[in-house]
This record gives structure tokens, sequence and C-alpha cells, in this order.
């Protein structure tokens, strides 16, 4: 096992493993591509070079709109060796909400694919934004990013250039989330707020070279984290989970099997997906050792049916919203105690992290009450990106000067200093293991031409989750079709946000002060 060590900034953790063992692989595709660790070394250095010839500096942000390769995590690390902070964007995204999220945060590069660059490019125009746009072709033989970088070096030749010193408050990403005004927000985060994530995962759980992760989670999700950066630091094997494997139950679960996986980290409906659907009992998957979940609640009867079908891993339940990354856990108990309970809790704070729950006012509430829950500590974010009124709606600063974010989820404290989930406190869901503002859908829908007016709420589903309907209204004259909604919709917006249900009405309800009436809209789903 190679010993713990104190993470200072995300670069040097490939740089260590690839001195460490060259030739271990890094990272592979299943049936695919793989990259040794001298390889990824080399060829970030070389990608950063050309950052750097681009301009790229100390504090800059370089974008990137990839499907899941090997050349999005080269393309990651590159952009943080020439000092600058990534920004993934989802490749299934419409052009134009990729672009607003490059524009808002100036992005001096981006990197995206052959068959996206077109619509990006027309889209980031529109806004007068000019970054450099770098394009890879996935389908080249070979590695594509090496043919990239052969293209860049017939056009101009970049000077090795050093990684700058970069200090646990520098920026290492953004991860943009779903914003209440209709557009997302972006959420900072520097090289030690991952870096004490990844520490705690280390120190925790023991990880060692001889593992194999799973990369299950779209890199603009916070649960990339640790599926990137802990198997770099222990110079373990990473497998990477493109988006149609990953939706696949019976090609993903053989995957699991093949690849000989032995930490895996999703949501729970993947893990539901394969409990159901997998075959799993014809599978050999006993190289599992730890499965982690987060990013929903995991229903007890459908976690039964998986535990029956993988009685053998640790089962770890990681609650945290994006900005603080992961600040609870829960591991659920080897024996058959968690049998009665309704949920699990979301367990207690990852040291050195503080909580506390708290009323309206800010005041602590006792233990066995619910409140708000709010942390501070390392893990915790710098802020959103350019949008100082919310960064001082979501800290709470006690008279000790320290600031704590609000999470907006309502908790009740146990008597064993753990947490238990109760409800949001906004109108912010969790679907599909992203979070999603509901505000930010009715701003998309309002777009269409004949929507007049538009309410989306969230009401409870025994297999989903949640489930998130629409109701919107048409001036008399014009007339909406469910099929043209839904097409609009994956215009607009990411595929977890589309509604799963529209209704047309001709007007919605109102309360006596004039706003939309969502409490009537809900019992209206409810009764339905």
């Amino acid at each position: 096992m190679i010993a713990t060590t104190v993470t200072r900034r995300l670069t040097d953790l490939l740089d260590a493993s690839a001195r460490r063992s060259p030739d271990r692989v890094a990272v592979n595709v299943p049936g695919g591509r793989s990259i040794t660790y001298a390889e990824l070394a080399a060829v970030t250095d070389r990608l950063r070079d050309h950052f750097v010839r681009l301009g790229v500096q100390r504090g800059d942000r370089v974008g990137m709109r990839l499907h899941k390769s090997l050349d999005s995590v080269i393309t990651l690390f590159a952009a943080m060796k020439a000092g600058a902070a990534y920004v993934p964007v989802d490749a299934q995204s419409p052009a134009a909400r990729a672009a607003y999220i490059l524009n808002d945060c100036q992005v001096k590069v981006v990197v995206t694919e052959t068959g996206l660059a077109a619509g990006l490019s027309t889209a980031l125009e529109a806004l007068g934004a000019t970054p450099h746009v770098l394009t890879i072709d996935p389908s080249a033989a070979g590695l594509p990013s090496a043919l990239l970088l052969e293209q860049l070096d017939a056009t101009a030749t970049a000077r090795p250039a050093a990684t700058p010193d970069l200090g646990p408050e520098d920026l290492a990403y953004i991860l943009y989330t779903s914003g209440s005004t209709g557009n997302p927000k972006g959420v900072t985060l520097t090289h030690g707020n991952a870096a004490s994530f990844i520490d705690w995962v280390s120190e925790t759980f023991q990880p060692t070279a001889d593992d194999v992760f799973s990369s299950h989670a779209p890199f603009h999700f916070d649960l990339s984290i640790l599926d990137i950066y802990v198997p770099i630091k222990h110079g373990a094997r990473l497998v990477l989970i493109g988006e149609a494997l990953g939706k696949d139950p019976l090609a993903l679960a053989p995957a699991i099997a093949d690849e000989r996986i032995s930490v895996w980290y999703s949501t729970p409906s993947i893990l539901s997906l394969l409990a159901d659907y997998g075959k799993l009992p014809r599978l050999d998957c006993s190289a599992l050792r730890i499965v982690f979940f987060a990013g929903e609640v995991f229903p007890l009867p459908r976690f039964r049916t998986l535990r029956a079908l993988w009685p053998h891993p640790r089962y770890v339940n990681l609650y945290g919203p994006t900005e603080t990354n992961v600040c609870t856990f829960y591991e659920v108990p080897a024996d058959d105690s968690w049998q009665s309970m309704e949920t699990f809790p979301i367990g207690a704070m990852c040291v050195p992290n503080l909580g506390r729950v708290v009323n309206e006012e800010g005041e602590d509430v006792p233990a066995g009450q619910p409140g708000e829950l709010v942390v501070h500590g390392p893990n915790v974010m710098q802020g959103y990106w350019n949008l100082p009124e919310q960064n001082s709606r979501a800290f709470l600063v006690d008279a000790q000067k320290r600031a704590w974010y609000r999470t907006g989820d309502i908790v009740i404290e146990l008597a064993d200093q753990q947490y238990r989930y109760v409800s949001r406190r906004d109108r912010m869901v969790k679907r599909r293991g992203y979070r999603v503002e509901l505000g930010e859908i009715e701003v998309a829908l309002l777009r269409h031409a004949d929507v007049r007016e538009c309410a989306v709420i969230a009401v409870p589903d025994p297999e989903a989750g949640v489930r998130v309907i629409a109701y919107v209204s048409c001036p008399a004259e014009r007339k909406l079709s469910i099929i043209g909604l839904k097409t609009f919709s994956a215009q607009q917006l990411p595929p977890y946000m589309i509604p799963d249900a529209f209704t047309v009405l001709e007007a919605l309800p109102r309360t006596s002060t004039d706003k939309v009436d969502l409490q009537a809209l809900k019992n209206r789903a409810l009764s339905a």
C-alpha cells in the first residue's frame, strides 16, 4: 500500500504517480484505448505548453466540451498544469447553454470535438466571445489528443512551460449547476478544496495501486472528483464509463466484471438499474470491495435487491452539494441492523469539516429538531463565479468570522452526531443525481413563442425518487402539443432537466396575491 501523503495541488498527483509507476495503466476505456502514467504525464505537459502559447496564465479558465474520453482527462490536467481552472460543460446540452457557461467565466481556450465545434463556435460568436477553439477528432486513429498536438506543432512551436507554483488557494475547476434565475451558476473550487476531500477518502478507505476505480459520473458533475483524483493519487487504474455504456445495464454490468472494478461510485438510480436489469448473478463481480453512492436518496427496497446480489462490498452513502463536494458520509452496517431504517442517514461530517443545524435566524437548534445544515471547512467552495449577491446569501458568518455554507437542506442531528436528511428548503430537487432548479426549467419553457405562462413542480415518485411536471398555458388562438413541448425542451435543456410530463391548461391557478399557486398544482398532480 502506498503511504498516504497530503495533497497540495492536483497536478502533483499525476506527476508523482508517473515517477513512481511510469508503466502502469493510468486510464482506460472498456474494450478501447488506454494510457500509462508516463504517457499521460507527457501528453498533458505538451498540451499545457500549447495552452501557455495561446496565452493561458495562472488564474485563467480553460473550457472543455467533450464526451468522456482519454482526451477529456488529458485536457483537464493540461489546463491545471498551465495554471488555469478547467470548466467542463455537458457535451449533450444545447450549444447555447454551453456557450453561456464558457462566456460567463471568460475562458481563454476551449477544447471540443469535431461534431460539436461548429454549433459551439456559432453560439459563442453570438455572445461576442472569442476564445481559442481547439478541436479534437474522436474518430482519429490512435490518441486523438496526439493528433491535435501534431497539428498544433505544425502551426507553431510551443516552448516547454513550467507548471506555476500553485497553492491551495488557486482555482482548480468551476462546476456549473442549475440556477434559480434561469441561468446556470459556477461553483468555484480550489486545489485545496479538492485536496481536502481526496486526502480524506485516502485516509478513510485506504485505496491502493491495485484498485480499479470506475468513472461513471460526467466530468461536469461533482462525483467525478473522487473518480479522477483518488485513483491518480495512488497510482491505481481509472476506467472511463462513457455516456452510452453508463445507461445500459446489460452492457455496464459485464464491464464491471471484466474490468475487475474494485471501487464503484454512482447515483443510486444507476445501481438500481444494474440490480434490476444487469443480470448480475451471471457475472463475477467479486473484485468489488467498496460501493459509494451519492446524489439522491437510495430507496431501501432497491438497496435490499442490490445487497442480495452483491453482498460482499462495503456500501457508503456520501452526501454533499457541489459547493462542499462531500461533507458527510454513512457506511451501511455489514449486519442487518439497517433493515429497520426508513432511509439511510447522511451520516457524520468528514474530518476536518464542521457542521451545524440552524434555524432561519442562524441560531443552533437542539439535536432531534429539524433545521438547515450549514458547513464550514476546507471542502467548502470559495463562492459562485461573479455572483456577489448570491455569495452573500450563501454563507452564514458567525461571531468568530467563520463562513458557514448554507446547504438549503433540512436535516435532523441524531444522538450520535450524525445527520438525517429531511427535505429541501427551496425549490431545488435532485434528479438522476443532478441538482435541478425548477425555476431554470420554467425560464427555458417560457422561451417558447406560444407559452404564455409556465410552472414546474416536483412530486415524489417511488421508483425515480422525484417526478418533474411542467404546467403551461398559451394564448387562446394558439395550440401546444406535448410532442412539440418535449422537442423544444430538448433544444433548451440537458436531458436530466427535461420534465417527465407536460400538462396544458387554459390558465394556471393563482393565489390571492396573484402568484402562481404551486401548491394547487402539486395537489392536482398527486390526485391524478
